[in-house]
């Protein structure tokens, strides 16, 4: 359900959220040894990066988990916003981060030299930490094939087999958007309600839960970025999770073809960032090899920089060939793509 909120309204909920980012952060204007973090990424998935930053430089880091709304919450803090550093997962939030005014572009020889052209915003504005595919985790028990493409998702022989989160999720919409950056938004349309109708419950939950409902015989085929394997696989915390990983094998859609689609992780400094010194160095070290194989052996996502390979885990899967369609032409068919799961009730699941 959508909530319109008055102007005047919505200007009192930013300006509420701007005074609460500004007490999370009581002693930033003081402290010259910190650096305040604005995340849309998992704390438990940078936690091991952040360490080693403070492990390595003494700087202290304070991260605020912001589920949605950050560009909107930056704007509203406007100068007087704490934030530092911003960091995020797809293409879409890089892009809107840039769009909303909430960033200052970066030129550093030690991050150029790391991070290649082509996962650097032209101006310096953002750049990519690390990749993932979009894949499809399939059943070890019940799907024999070892290759598929995502058109095929699309074929009535997996009608009632395929599990997959909301179809509005940023994971999913960069999936969507890059399908009509092939194919074009008619075609597309088309093979999103064959998806729809062979799913085998309506959307919902994370990508974790795909992998249990094939484990538990819900479906035969799940939607999902491959680092949530690597998390499963290995998560002692909540062992029965490995059981969820140890029941599907991971498959790079169109593979041999046009490539796996990939999203990526990334970062930007904030525009009015208090500590910039301080974020410079968080931003050389997330760049520097050190970082990218923490994320690599510890986050199970493909590191960026050229030289460094995924985990032994990752790696076992299969080598992965991204699409090799620019992400800034996958973001441009976002909004068609959000348009397109409503217009065809994605989330209402099959029709019949």
């Amino acid at each position: 359900m959508t909530i319109n909120t008055a102007p005047r309204v919505r200007a009192m909920l930013l300006a509420a959220c701007a005074a609460v980012s500004l007490t999370s952060f009581s002693t930033a204007a003081d402290a010259a040894e910190e650096v305040n973090i604005y995340s849309y990424r998992e704390p438990e998935l940078i936690k091991p990066l952040l360490d080693a930053f403070t492990a390595e430089t003494g700087i202290a880091t304070n991260t605020v988990y912001i589920n949605k709304g950050l560009v909107e919450r930056m704007a509203a803090e406007g100068a007087n916003s704490p934030a530092d550093v911003i960091l995020t997962v797809d293409i879409g939030r890089l892009d809107e981060a840039l769009q909303g005014g909430v960033t200052q572009p970066v030129s550093d020889e030690a991050i150029n030299a790391n991070i290649p052209a082509h996962f650097r915003e032209p101006a310096g504005n953002w750049f990519a930490l690390t990749t993932r595919g979009r894949v499809v985790y399939a059943s070890r028990e019940r799907v024999a094939q070892d290759s598929i493409t995502y058109e095929e998702l699309a074929d009535p022989k997996w009608k009632g087999r395929i599990c997959i989160r909301s179809g509005q999720h940023v994971y999913n919409i960069g999936l969507f958007a890059s399908m009509i950056a092939h194919h074009g938004k008619e075609k597309a349309e088309a093979w999103l309600t064959g998806l729809r109708d062979n799913l085998a419950r309506k959307p919902g939950g994370n990508d974790r839960e795909q992998a249990k409902g094939i484990y538990s015989g819900e479906c035969d085929i799940g939607i999902g970025n491959t680092y949530y394997v690597g998390r499963m696989a290995t998560n002692e915390k909540e062992p029965e999770q490995k059981e969820w990983a140890a029941a599907i094998k991971v498959l790079f859609p169109n593979n041999d073809e046009r490539g796996t689609h990939v999203n990526i992780s990334g970062m930007a400094m904030a525009k009015h960032a208090p500590h910039k010194e301080n974020a410079l160095k968080l931003m050389r070290f997330l760049a520097s090899e050190e970082a990218q194989r923490v994320y690599a052996e510890q986050v199970y996502e493909y590191p960026v920089k050229p030289g460094v390979p995924p985990s032994d885990l990752v790696a076992s899967w299969g080598e992965i060939h991204p699409d090799t369609l620019p992400l800034s032409e996958v973001a441009g068919h976002r909004k068609e793509a959000s348009e397109l799961v409503d217009e065809v009730g994605f989330d209402s699941g099959p029709a019949s």
